[in-house]
This record gives C-alpha cells, sequence and structure tokens, in this order.
C-alpha cells in the first residue's frame, strides 16, 4: 500500500507569495506572434484571450537559484525533497471575468499542498500549486489555476527513439494535427520565462531524463488545446480540467480532438503514435 505523508514546509520557506503584474500590450503581441496571429491586431483595452494568462504566472528565479534541471520553481519556493525529476501531471483553471490586455493585476501564489509517497516504483511527491489573478481595484480574483507537479527519482540513461506506429483509430468529432518545433518550444519558454532543460536542451532531456527528445511543455499543450476551441470551434471556455498521462515531444505530430458532451466539451491530444497525452475537459461560457 502507498505511504501517503502530508509534508510541512520547513522553517524559515514560505509558502504564499505576492506581488504586481502587468498584462502588457507587448508581451500579449508576442504571444500573437508565436501563434502565427498578427500581433498588430492586439488592442490595448481587449479581452486577453482565454489560455494566453500563462505569461503572468512565470516565477522571476535568479538564475543563480535555479534547480539543476534549469526549472524556475512553482510560483513559491520548494525545498528540495532529493527528486531531481519534474513533470506537469495537470491543471485547472477558472476564468471568473475577462482580464484586459493592458491591465494591472496581484497575482498570489500559494503552495496547497506538498506530499510524499513511497511506492513500489521509488519515493515520489506531489506539489499542488494555486495561482489566483486579480485585477487593480477588484476584490474578487478573475482567474484561478490550480497546477500539479510530480517530482520523481533520477533516471539512468537514454530512452530509445519511438518512431513507430500504432494501428489504434483516432475517432472525434472535430480533430487538428500540430506539429510543434523547436522554435515554438523556445518561443513558449521564453515567454513564461521557464528554462526547464527538457524544452530547450536535447543532451538533458536524453541522457539526463531518459526521454527521446525535447518534450513539449505541459503548458504550451494545454495552450495549443484551448486555441483549438477558441479558433476553430468558436467556444469561450469558463473552466478547464487538464490531466496529462503521457508526453509529447518537439517535431512529432500531435493529433487534438474535440467531442462535445451535454454542456461541456472533450477535449484531447494523442502523441505520434496515437496514444492519449491530454486529456481536458472544458466548461463553455
Amino acid at each position: 500500500m502507498n505511504q501517503l505523508i502530508v509534508e510541512d514546509m520547513p522553517p524559515g520557506v514560505p509558502a504564499t507569495f505576492e506581488r504586481e503584474e502587468t498584462c502588457s500590450v507587448s508581451a500579449v503581441r508576442r504571444v500573437a506572434a508565436m501563434l502565427d496571429l498578427d500581433p498588430e491586431g492586439v488592442t490595448r483595452g481587449d479581452a486577453l484571450p482565454r489560455g494566453w494568462h500563462f505569461i503572468l504566472l512565470g516565477a522571476d528565479t535568479r538564475r543563480s537559484a535555479l534547480r539543476a534541471d534549469g526549472f524556475p520553481g512553482l510560483g513559491v519556493p520548494m525545498p528540495d525533497l532529493g527528486l531531481p525529476r519534474l513533470l506537469l501531471g495537470g491543471r485547472t483553471a477558472n476564468y471568473l471575468k475577462d482580464i484586459p490586455i493592458g491591465a494591472s493585476l496581484t497575482r498570489h501564489s500559494s503552495m496547497e499542498s506538498l506530499k510524499r509517497k513511497t511506492t513500489a516504483a521509488g519515493p515520489m511527491a506531489i506539489a499542488t500549486i494555486s495561482h489566483s489573478l486579480r485585477l487593480e481595484g477588484d476584490d474578487e480574483p478573475a482567474l484561478h489555476e490550480t497546477q500539479t507537479y510530480l517530482l520523481l527519482p533520477a533516471r539512468q540513461g537514454a530512452a530509445a527513439d519511438d518512431v513507430t506506429g500504432r494501428s489504434d483509430v483516432i475517432t472525434a468529432a472535430r480533430t487538428e494535427t500540430v506539429v510543434p518545433d523547436e522554435t515554438l518550444l523556445f518561443q513558449y519558454s521564453a515567454l513564461g520565462f521557464n528554462s526547464h532543460k527538457i524544452h530547450i536542451d536535447r543532451s538533458h532531456a536524453r541522457q539526463v531524463e531518459g526521454f527521446p527528445g525535447l518534450v513539449v511543455n505541459g503548458g504550451l499543450a494545454t495552450l495549443l488545446l484551448t486555441e483549438f476551441l477558441r479558433r476553430d470551434l468558436g467556444l469561450v471556455p469558463r473552466a478547464i480540467r487538464v490531466r496529462h498521462v503521457a508526453p509529447l515531444y518537439c517535431g512529432r505530430p500531435i493529433t487534438m480532438t474535440a467531442d462535445p458532451e451535454g454542456p461541456t466539451w472533450h477535449l484531447k491530444a494523442y502523441d505520434h503514435r496515437n496514444v492519449l497525452a491530454i486529456d481536458m475537459e472544458v466548461e463553455i461560457q
């Protein structure tokens, strides 16, 4: 049976963090350019497209304080648990009101929980981080997001390249295929100030973390799905719940699917072998 231990943050390590953020026109224009949209279409005062708020949740960790894998942190300090690998497990986002482009906001980040688990495969930890964004002058948040990360032991050796196909047939009401390249991974990582090496250092991803290549940022994959929802389906999300079940890789096709299920939509992302990588449930506004 798994042993579950609730970890207390060590003395002197704050579990909450608050700072001022600006939804700047220039940053939003760069997101548009990254998504191959006309940046001149970005206008101060327009609503920030839902899903683009990742630019407001970056951690400005000093380079000397980065983890060994380059990850800048989760918005709040993380104690060293002796688990060097970190992967995104899931996220929820509730869009409570629009964020105007150019607006000033207060961001509040907190460590909701930090739990250690001892399993048959070895030790691991689950960190749950909560973020809220509140517009200047408002008492209630415009957005609330929770992210869950898995901290794992070191892995030895590189993984073999897995480019074999599968015969599974993907069926859905709507489908779209994208192939994220190194430029897209770099631009997304830069806009979110995320220097995690599995996204930008192929040698580290292969030789240290054991992946066959660069890993697509979990947040980028989520953004591609919300853009599929916004641009292809013409829908505005009120809330999303995302579960990451397998990695996606740079330069390999991702098949995105969407199916209506009553008042919600169910979106999925499959890797180059048609293996399910992301499962997303969306409440529509």
